[in-house]
């Protein structure tokens, strides 16, 4: 029998820059070379790569949205939308303002040679350092433990942390950290497919509607991953995320008869090229929906083949460490996001939009968005109401008990979000739009009961929001979602807590905005700006 390798990694090349030689030395065993870590080397360096991935991104990340702005045959939308995301990059490296307000699940993915000896304990030394990070840096606490089947309570640390450690060989110690948030996590999908898919027309019509099916919620442009076969549903998602994070790039660009996994870089350009099709575009229209996909090869068994799908969204973060015995290593991220900007004229990018006063009173209100189109771009200034997943619930029980809602509630729009930590003598922390999906259910019940009759917030909405906006005269706008950091800087003015203050982020505020750019994408006719796409929310 000849073992081949399933996953046979090249080395990796991202630039790396020294932390410490402190903490690390070599010493031999029975005539081997061994490295010797301190435990609270892996604690640093992961209070490190966490603090850093908040705050910066990949120089080829950033360069992608450069490309964006320079494209010809990108859209308005599409130009507007990058520079947006290139200039709270800008933001955010200032390393006050973390990238996006939901700063994720921390997640370590590490390779420890077994020539490596660091004690017992090194999933609680990283989880001291990724502690660190959220309490010594603006972030948000966003891990819910589970007290019962369905009271939780917030662990105020962001941990639990997803760790996992495998052995391999040699003397270096590779983590591989990540910082997940709720908006591309949920856009990770596995589906069981058969041998019928494995045709060219099969898995191009396949891929375009479940393409079409992600929609806009976690942030686009998009890293886009498909993984095709697995030897397991888990070990499909598993590759679904290493792959989004660009971190299978060296794999080999053919199979064998080994059944090793490889990257098939000519369907990468076919997918690619339908994503630009779609015309769902970098959020609100064009062609860039995604800046790359990765299509990895798996083996599979004969009787099973599943497809996984997943994203890395706007807020790409994730960073290589490496101990080694000459010293501890982080990736290199891009701490001058300015040199990526382009020389454009933002006036001619960011084009005209209809200021709206949101403090003229709902009724004027709905008749000023009356006179709209989907899809036009809108300037809010004025009064948000912040509300969302848990608020909405504590709302609707006060409806089941017979109260009404409150007045604030059909006053003023409602912006669904959750803000960061708010940095010493600012205004406000991150405080982007979050997922508009996840308050589908409680749409007609709050309008039919005069609230939420405008709703800003991120991505596509369901069926059910269409027709509850056309029965009642509502209006769903859309943010820009992955600009939390510039929203924090230039829009908010300020921010006053009003309900809740038990759940933290998830409590209802009061905000004033000045300048706050959204469109318009459901209307009170019954139009939706993606039903041309065909997105569904599942």
């Amino acid at each position: 029998m000849a073992y081949a390798p399933m996953l046979q990694y090249h080395n990796n090349q991202a630039p790396m820059r020294l932390v410490t030689t402190n903490g690390v030395s070599s010493d031999s065993f029975r005539g081997e070379r061994i490295t010797l870590i301190e435990p609270q080397l892996l604690t640093r360096l992961a209070e490190l790569a966490f603090t850093e991935i908040a705050h910066f991104l990949r120089p080829g990340h950033l360069a992608q949205l450069a490309a964006i702005v320079r494209d010809a045959e990108a859209s308005d939308n599409d130009r507007y939308v990058t520079f947006d995301l290139l200039k709270n990059a800008n933001i955010a490296a200032g390393g006050i303002l973390p990238m996006c307000q939901d700063t994720g699940t921390a997640i370590v993915m590490g390779k420890k040679g077994q020539r490596v000896f660091s004690g017992d304990e090194d999933e609680a030394a990283l989880s001291k350092g990724i502690a660190a990070a959220y309490a010594n840096n603006n972030l948000r606490y966003s891990q819910m433990a589970p007290l019962s089947m369905f009271k939780e309570k917030n662990t105020a640390t962001n941990l639990p942390a997803q760790i996992e450690i495998y052995a391999t060989g040699g003397v270096n110690f590779e983590l591989l950290c990540m910082a997940k948030g709720g908006g591309s996590a949920n856009k990770s999908f596995l589906f069981q497919q058969t041998k019928a898919v494995l045709n060219q027309e099969a898995l191009s019509a396949f891929v375009r509607e479940k393409m079409a099916s992600l929609g806009t919620a976690a942030c686009p442009p998009y890293h886009l991953a498909i993984v095709i076969g697995g030897t397991s549903a888990e070990f499909n998602l598993k590759t679904v995320k290493l792959a989004s994070a660009r971190y299978l790039d060296n794999l080999p660009d053919s199979g064998d008869g080994s059944g090793r996994a490889f990257r098939d870089r000519e369907w990468e350009e076919r997918f690619l090229a339908l994503s630009r099709e779609l015309g769902i575009g970098a959020q609100f229209g064009g062609r860039h929906f995604c800046h790359d996909l990765r299509v990895i090869r798996l083996p599979r068994h004969g009787a099973s083949c599943p497809v996984g799908i997943g994203v890395s969204c706007s807020a790409d973060r994730q960073a290589i460490a490496r101990i080694t015995p000459q010293g501890a290593f982080i990736e290199q991220l891009e701490h001058d996001p300015a040199r990526f900007l382009p020389e454009v004229d933002e006036a001619a990018i960011t084009g005209k939009s209809l200021a709206i006063d949101l403090d003229q009173g709902m009724d004027a209100l709905l008749t000023k968005l009356n006179g709209c189109k989907v899809a036009d771009k809108l300037s809010l200034s004025g009064t948000l109401i912040v509300a969302r997943d848990i608020a909405h619930a504590r709302l609707k029980e006060q409806l089941v008990a017979g109260q009404a809602l409150p007045d604030y509630f059909k006053q003023y729009p409602i912006y669904y979000a959750g803000p960061a930590k708010t940095p010493p003598g600012a205004v406000s922390g991150s405080f982007g739009p979050t997922t508009a999906g996840r308050m589908d259910a409680y749409v007609d019940l709050f309008q039919q009961q005069g609230g939420s009759m405008v709703m800003l917030a991120k991505g596509n909405r369901s069926r059910a929001v269409v027709e509850a906006c056309k029965k009642y005269g509502g209006f769903y706008l859309g943010g820009i979602g992955g600009s939390a950091a510039r929203l924090a800087q230039e829009s908010i003015k300020e921010v006053t807590q009003l309900a809740f203050p038990e759940l933290g982020m998830e409590a209802v505020w009061r905000i004033r905005v000045e300048n706050f750019p959204a469109f318009v994408i459901i209307d009170n006719k019954g139009n939706d700006f993606f039903a041309d796409y065909s997105i569904t929310i599942e």
